[in-house]
């Protein structure tokens, strides 16, 4: 067997989500921060010394220096989505595995224009959805996939929000429409819309339509929406997701028979647990007054916190190409596609005022 190397990475940005990765990569023996890029040397300098990264990473002063450099396995990309097409390109083009923040493009055209290169190069790609790689993921979807204890599914229900200060309706890119065209729906949207995929198998909806009164601020950007989706055999999903309601982060799924919940889907409470709660063929006591049997809660330790558990596959995937001759998993280009072709229709549902959208 071909001896397992360290994925270097090179962080293509210095972007406030960049140290959480930073400290991930650190953590991960299977990977490494060999380089860091921004638009000035200063700032890479910065970077690095804020994030306590030791002295011989390299620091550059563009990104095309970094990409440029033959000893970068990888690049993590934070950049803002509009910037998402032309950076993935130039990183793949030099042969370098990305791991791009979500979402991973503005459209499905720009996002298959990325996937295509990564396939002509023969190179990884993953978005950063940390949540899908959290050892207590496969936990639930194996409740889910019971047909004793949850039956059928029949809705699925998300939500994440959080509220911002006055300071980042004014200057965070993600309500900028020349960085973050998709706002909120982009940032915490994605992950209520990944988790109502995942919940259904990846099963595309028939139809999906956005709710009322969506919130956009004065350049267009939407800080505020949610959405419903159907399927043919009567499945549905509603999400909501804000800029203006306190951090919220819930996933309730309903089958004929059991209900799963949990109350951090997208980051854990903790780093070293993570729970979640279900309930088989909850009744009404005698005269209504009482129901139960109460929910299970399930709680699942790691060593790790997520991001690890996903640096640690992304490696994996990476080793598997550059030892033993392996193809990119496509797995994970196809989950990310699916989501980019939901989000889309929802923006284009309160686009167009409110229209139903088939897929």
């Amino acid at each position: 067997m071909a001896e397992e190397k360290v994925v270097r990475f090179g962080i293509l940005g210095c972007a406030g989500i960049a140290r959480k990765y930073v400290r991930a990569i650190g953590m991960t023996p299977s990977s490494s921060v060999y380089a860091v890029a921004s638009r000035s040397v200063d700032k890479a300098k910065a970077f690095a010394s804020a994030n306590n990264l030791p002295p011989e990473v390299k620091t550059y002063g563009s990104y095309e220096q970094l990409l440029d450099d033959p000893c970068v396995d990888a690049v993590y990309i934070p950049l803002p989505t509009s910037l998402h097409l032309e950076w993935a390109l130039k990183a793949v083009h030099k042969k370098k595995h990305i791991l791009l923040e979500k979402p991973p493009a503005l459209c499905v055209e720009d996002f298959d224009t990325i996937i295509e290169a990564c396939s002509n190069n023969e190179v990884q790609f993953m978005d950063g959805t940390m949540w899908m790689h959290h050892p207590r993921t496969p936990k639930m979807k194996a409740f889910l996939q019971d047909p004793d204890l949850f039956g059928d599914l029949k809705s699925v229900h998300s939500s994440f929000s959080f509220a911002g200060s006055g300071k980042f309706f004014e200057e965070d890119i993600r309500v900028k429409p020349d960085l973050d065209a998709h706002g909120a729906l982009g940032d915490v949207g994605w992950y209520c819309i990944r988790a109502i995929l995942w919940a259904n198998d990846y099963e595309m909806p028939q139809s999906v339509i956005a709710h009322p009164r969506p919130v956009l601020n004065e350049g267009g950007v939407i800080t505020s929406c949610g959405a419903t989706f159907s399927w043919q055999d009567g499945r549905v999903a509603t999400f909501y997701c804000s800029f203006h309601s306190p951090l919220t982060m819930d996933l309730s799924v309903h089958g004929s028979k059991g209900i799963l919940k949990l109350h951090d889907f997208v980051i854990p409470y903790e780093e070293n647990s993570a729970s979640f709660f279900s309930s088989t063929n909850t009744q009404f006591g005698e005269m209504d007054t009482v129901w139960g049997p109460r929910p299970n809660e399930h709680t699942v330790t790691v060593e790790f916190p997520q991001e690890i558990f996903m640096l640690q596959e992304f490696a994996r995937l990476v080793n598997r190409i550059r030892n033993s001759g392996g193809k990119p998993d496509s797995q994970w280009s196809s989950i990310s596609r699916k989501t980019q072709i939901v989000l889309n229709a929802i923006k284009t549902s309160i686009q167009e005022g409110l229209i139903s959208v088939t897929l």
